[in-house]
């Protein structure tokens, strides 16, 4: 692509770089100059406009965006995202449905290290994503990509990007009360839940034992079980988790590196997931249990090394209600 000022005898079919007034009205950037187009710059008394010229293994701006913006996508209906129409080099890409955002980064980040005129922007990888939410765009930043840097894109990013949708259509929130009341929480749970489009059977409350949390999770018929302890889960074997063993299923983590989260626990029982919850989970502020809940709703079962890696940019706001403030000024 060649780009600078050029005679207007030799500027028919360029691309105009900057919006020109004429009379009668403008004629914006980026736009292809016609013949009528040169009559009116030149009735300005212009001898010259700056434009881009694109060469013959180039690729218009438009058409290398909705290019990349396929190869990213190449199946839209199947993985829930929309593609908007190629507009100024960009096309912008929105979730169909609510769930969370597959996204192969390296992918991404191969590709805008091709060439810094070439860029594709992303929410970060299992970000909670809404219906008609927009989730990445496609911009190519000057007026033409060659062929060349343009097919390397495309083989870079094919099929990198999906929505992953909520499986969850309901959920048993399990209680846990010491005798003074189950305290607050359920409204912000519910809360959380309603933006995955999850519903929240009512609350069943028992008391602050294994053998009633087990018995509460045996009799749950909800496809996502949650429990909420009116004391915090401080070991592996205090009364949530061995109330979820004791009914039958499986621990498979206690603890992560978000904060505040740390005291979350995540088993399964009868192929259900069980997540319970830390003391966080009763404010609506970001928690570590909001990533956790978020992932497996649609589905994705954080292994180990995705909860170790969690720990960087896991140091979260800390909410005014926090019992135990991190730090003590």
């Amino acid at each position: 692509m060649r780009f600078g000022p050029v005679p207007l005898d030799d500027a028919l079919g360029a691309i105009l770089a900057h919006s020109q007034p004429v009379s009668g009205g403008r004629i914006r950037k980026g736009h292809p100059l016609d013949a009528p187009d040169i009559d009116a710059l030149r009735a300005e008394g212009l001898l010259e406009v700056v434009v881009a010229q694109l060469d013959p293994d180039d690729v218009g701006e438009d058409a290398a965006a909705e290019r990349l913006a396929h190869a990213l996508v190449p199946n839209p209906a199947a993985v829930h995202l929309r593609l908007g129409r190629a507009a100024t080099g960009r096309v912008n890409l929105h979730a169909t449905k609510a769930g969370i955002l597959d996204l192969d980064s390296d992918a991404v980040g191969a590709l805008n290290a091709l060439d810094p005129n070439v860029t594709v922007a992303t929410l970060p990888p299992l970000a909670r994503v809404s219906e008609g939410q927009m989730v990445a765009t496609v911009k190519i930043i000057s007026y033409a990509v060659p062929k060349r840097i343009l097919n390397l894109g495309e083989r870079e990013v094919a099929g990198a990007l999906g929505i992953r949708p909520v499986r969850a259509r309901r959920a048993t929130l399990i209680i846990t009360d010491l005798g003074t009341g189950p305290g607050k929480g359920e409204a912000a749970i519910a809360r959380r839940l309603d933006r995955l489009g999850i519903a929240l059977d009512p609350a069943i409350v028992v008391a602050h034992d294994t053998g009633s949390i087990a018995q509460a999770l045996s009799a749950a018929e909800g496809d996502l079980l949650l429990i909420l302890t009116a004391s915090a889960t401080s070991d592996i074997a205090d009364v949530g988790p061995s109330g979820l063993v004791d009914a039958g299923g499986t621990l498979s983590r206690f603890g992560m590196p978000v904060d505040p989260g740390n005291l979350l626990f995540l088993g399964d029982l009868g192929g259900r997931a069980v997540i319970g919850l830390p003391g966080c989970a009763r404010s609506p502020a970001l928690n570590g249990a909001d990533w956790v809940l978020e992932r497996v709703a649609c589905g994705h079962i954080p292994d180990a090394a995705e909860f170790a890696a969690m720990g960087v940019g896991g140091l979260l706001k800390e909410p005014p209600s926090r019992p135990h403030p991190r730090d003590r000024r």
